[in-house]
């Protein structure tokens, strides 16, 4: 199935993520729950193809921006244990290219976390278009993924009684993104 952008409402041309209306969220299970975390620091953007299969997208993750409201844990987590944010400033990702999946949208690319670089498919929502009170116009979109920290050399963890450790290996990640028409 085609998807024409303006069909979607939304125009061909660059949208540059705005980071004071977006947000970069993560959630891994730590002991018997899960554990949220956020990046504050990232930039990207889309641009968006007249037929969306063609659209491409781009972004860039500063991991020194991680805050898991912890500061201890914020600590290990930028340390080499995990993220190595010294050696790695930052996380990257690039589209391969864009699927339509009913009203959802697959957007497939590579995700680069330290040195690894791995396919990953992002689960996308187009929330719609509109002009902001500044006269900009805005698109808003959710994506979703979750990926393996072990396959992206990320292998800390601290066994516990029997078979359970601290960590678990599966990283959800959500994306809340509005992006500015440039």
């Amino acid at each position: 199935m085609t998807a024409i952008a303006s069909d979607l409402g939304i125009t061909a041309g660059t949208w540059n993520i705005d980071p004071a209306h977006s947000e970069v969220t993560f959630k891994v299970r730590h002991l018997m729950s899960k554990v949220r975390g956020t990046f504050t620091e990232f930039s990207g953007s889309v641009v968006v193809a007249e037929d969306i299969a063609s659209s491409t997208a781009t972004a860039e993750i500063k991991t020194a921006s991680v805050d898991a409201r912890t500061p201890d844990r914020d600590a290990h987590i930028k340390s080499a244990e995990i993220l190595d944010v010294e050696k790695f400033p930052a996380l990257t990702f690039n589209t391969t290219g864009v699927r339509v999946d009913g009203s959802d949208y697959l957007v497939d690319g590579t995700l680069t976390v330290k040195d690894v670089t791995l396919p990953v498919t992002l689960e996308v929502e187009f929330n719609g278009v509109g002009v902001d009170p500044w006269g900009g116009t805005r698109a808003g979109f959710t994506a979703t993924t979750s990926i393996s920290r072990k396959e992206y050399g990320v292998e800390f963890n601290v066994p516990l009684q029997g078979d359970k450790v601290l960590l678990g290996d599966k990283i959800e990640i959500q994306l809340e993104v509005q992006a500015v028409k440039a």
